[in-house]
């Protein structure tokens, strides 16, 4: 199974977790999200391509890139 890991820089509370587990679940590819709130990073695992990722994230305001 592969796992790509986003820095969100601008993640910083539940709220915005909510946000981004809403924005990436329905993705295809997206089996599990697991956050690291100290590093703003999330982690997902699964064989989504993270361009998808990164252009779901994009698309409600959080800025992200493959860490």
């Amino acid at each position: 199974m592969t796992q790509t890991t986003l820095h969100i820089p601008d993640m910083s509370c539940g709220h915005c977790r909510a946000s981004i587990t809403e924005a990436l679940k329905p993705l295809p590819g997206v089996d599990e999200i697991h956050f690291d709130a100290a590093a703003r990073t999330a982690t997902v695992t699964g064989a989504a391509a993270p361009s998808a990722l990164i252009a779901a994230l994009d698309a409600i305001g959080f800025p992200a890139t493959a860490a």
